[in-house]
C-alpha cells in the first residue's frame, strides 16, 4: 500500500521535502523514483535546505550530482541530531556492482540518503527506506507523490503524518 498525495505545484513538492526533513534520522534512506523532470531533484534541493536551516545554516548550492553521483552536506551540531545529507543520483549507473566502490555503506549506517534512481542499487538497496515515487499531475507544476515505508521508513512516515498503511 502506502500514501497517495497530489502535490498541486513545486512548492507542495518542497513543503513535502520540509516535511520529511524534520523527521530524518542518521540511517534513513529516501528512494526518489520517477522519470526524468518529475521533481526528484528539486524534492532533494528542498529536504537539504531544510536540514540546513534546522543546523542554523543556509545551502548556497546543491547542484545535481548526475556527474559526481554522490554529494555530501555536513552541518554543524550533534551528528545524531544532524546527521550528514547525502545526495546520490544513480541515473547514470548500468549496473549495481558500480556502486560498491562509492563507498554507500558508510554512507547508509551513518547519514541521511537521498537516493535517485534507487532501482539501479539493486540487492545494496536499504532494506529499510521510505520509498518516494514522482509522477506528473493536472498541470506543468503538479505532481503525485506515492509514498511507502520500508522497516524504520514506516516509522519515519508516521511520525511526519503519513501513516502508511
Amino acid at each position: 500500500m502506502g500514501v497517495r498525495l497530489d502535490l498541486p505545484d513545486e512548492a507542495a513538492t518542497r513543503a513535502l521535502a520540509v516535511r520529511l526533513a524534520a523527521h530524518a534520522r542518521a540511517g534513513d534512506a529516501i528512494g526518489l523514483k520517477g522519470p526524468l523532470g518529475a521533481g526528484k531533484t528539486t524534492f532533494a534541493r528542498a529536504f537539504i535546505a531544510a536540514r540546513a536551516a534546522l543546523s542554523g545554516v543556509e545551502v548556497d548550492d546543491v547542484p545535481s550530482p548526475t556527474f559526481t553521483l554522490v554529494q555530501a552536506y555536513d552541518f554543524p551540531g550533534d551528528v545524531e541530531q544532524s546527521p550528514t545529507v547525502f545526495h546520490i543520483d544513480l541515473y547514470r549507473i548500468e549496473n549495481s556492482d558500480e556502486t560498491i566502490e562509492l563507498g554507500l555503506e558508510d554512507a547508509f549506517a551513518s547519514g541521511v540518503c537521498l537516493i535517485e534512481w534507487p532501482e539501479r542499487l539493486g540487492h545494496l538497496l536499504p532494506r529499510s527506506r521510505i520509498e518516494l515515487t514522482l509522477a506528473p499531475g493536472a498541470s506543468e507544476s503538479a505532481r503525485i507523490a506515492e509514498l511507502a515505508g520500508f522497516g524504520a521508513g514506516k516509522k519515519r512516515l508516521k511520525e511526519a503524518g503519513y501513516d502508511d498503511r
